[in-house]
């Protein structure tokens, strides 16, 4: 822990997010610290199912988002005196800018600053705000140029913010941020290849992972016993770039090569999304429905408990059609914690976590052949299930623990 508590202001597209514990473990992660972190999301998400830790920290109650604006401009600008008049007190200096028509026209005119931005007064300085996903850096400079939020301006980008985005908005879509913004965190060697590419200043650029607690994760060697089935797992929402497809059409593959295999094998797909129709009439059309098993969307302990019945862990991601692409999935990491052999594929940061044949294996994106004999070696060789699960525990441990990325990111924030 630092000697001098730092305030952070995260600035996210929407929290809580089931998906996006990456972003919660950060925050929780400086919490504990001794930091102190507010949150500022244009989308607030009252969610029914929220993670545990959102409760534990009351996160909920450091979240701030603009308040909603009527479409009528009579009732938009009765309710906009109300506002000025509760919040101008917090901070008259920089409320008065947000309502500056000579320096902002419109947007001032309008009230859409001051609705904006009006939650966020007298809750500043902060020493660093941290924007997830590229366009929250812009959300983040904008709220820094209106005075609201102050401090260094650091924005991480994941995968779809420098693929799918770009290819709506165009390459320079980020020029100006690379100006303004103090530092880019990209979370693998090839996200920041691409930013480099995009004009992105070196120097203002560290690659900075997304991790897991280690100390969760309770490391168990993988044995094949005697009279087990072989139990394969994927975890994930059920979209393209997760390429469950490919997963399926592999196990039926190597289930019509080697029939002996069929009552021995066990595949659970974990997770739901738009995919899930198709998905099932995939697996009804290659007759593997006693073999492939999708279960839906599970609680966290359901999860732990399916992982530790696991063998082998599979994520064949892809390249989606949009141009989407991971980061390095954080469910690649718990399952390597855990001591399961992973076998995925040669996709965005997946090789910075993954080394090929000593930790698991890769394979080309949509290689259906090469994922059947890749998973037709692991279960042919059982006796090397150990020895894989214990290099990627250690590689986990060593370069995606979350408690070392947290310290890092406190002095990366200084």
């Amino acid at each position: 822990m630092s000697d001098k508590p730092m305030k952070f202001a995260f600035v996210v597209g929407q929290f809580p997010v089931l998906s996006e514990t990456f972003i919660l473990n950060q925050i929780t992660g400086l919490i504990d610290r001794g930091h102190q972190v507010d949150i500022y999301t244009p989308q607030r998400r009252e969610a029914s199912v929220v993670q545990t830790d959102v409760e534990k920290y009351n996160l909920l109650a450091h979240t701030y988002s603009p308040i909603p604006m009527a479409q009528s401009l009579t009732t938009r600008i009765a309710k906009g005196f109300k506002l000025i008049a509760t919040h101008f007190p917090r901070d008259p200096k920089t409320a008065f800018n947000l309502l500056n028509v000579i320096k902002y026209g419109g947007r001032a005119a309008s009230l859409w600053q001051f609705y904006t931005a009006a939650p966020l007064l007298g809750r500043g300085p902060y020493d660093a705000i941290h924007c997830h996903f590229g366009p929250s850096g812009f959300k983040g400079a904008l709220l820094r140029e209106l005075g609201v939020l102050q401090g260094k301006l650091i924005t991480t980008f994941h995968g779809s913010d420098i693929t799918t985005y770009l290819k709506e908005k165009g390459d320079r879509a980020y020029d100006s941020l690379f100006q303004e913004g103090d530092l880019f965190l990209p979370i693998s060697e090839h996200w920041k290849q691409q930013l480099l590419k995009l004009g992105c200043d070196e120097r203002k650029i560290a690659v900075h992972h997304m991790g897991i607690d280690c100390d969760k994760f309770s490391f168990a060697p993988r044995f094949l016993r005697e009279g087990d089935r072989i139990r394969l797992i994927t975890i994930c929402r059920l979209v393209e770039k997760k390429g469950v497809e490919y997963g399926i059409r592999a196990v039926a593959k190597l289930l019509n090569t080697h029939p002996h295999l069929r009552p021995q094998l066990d595949y659970n797909i974990a997770g739901d999304g738009p995919l899930k129709a198709d998905l099932e009439n995939l697996i009804h059309e290659l007759e593997i429905s006693d073999t492939v098993k999708l279960l839906g969307w599970q609680q966290q302990q359901d999860l732990i408990e399916l992982l530790d019945r696991s063998h082998i862990l599979l994520a064949p991601s892809v390249t989606s059609h949009d141009g989407n692409q991971e980061g390095i999935p954080v469910a690649l990491m718990e399952a390597m914690a855990r001591g399961l052999p992973v076998l995925s594929s040669l996709h965005s940061g997946i090789p910075e976590l993954i080394e090929n044949g000593k930790s698991g294996f890769l394979v080309p994106e949509r290689d259906v052949d090469g994922l059947a004999a890749k998973l037709d070696h692991l279960i042919q060789h059982p006796e090397t299930w150990p020895d894989l699960g214990k290099a990627g525990r250690t590689q986990v441990e060593q370069h995606f623990n979350i408690q070392t990325l947290n310290d890092c990111l406190v002095e990366l924030s200084r």
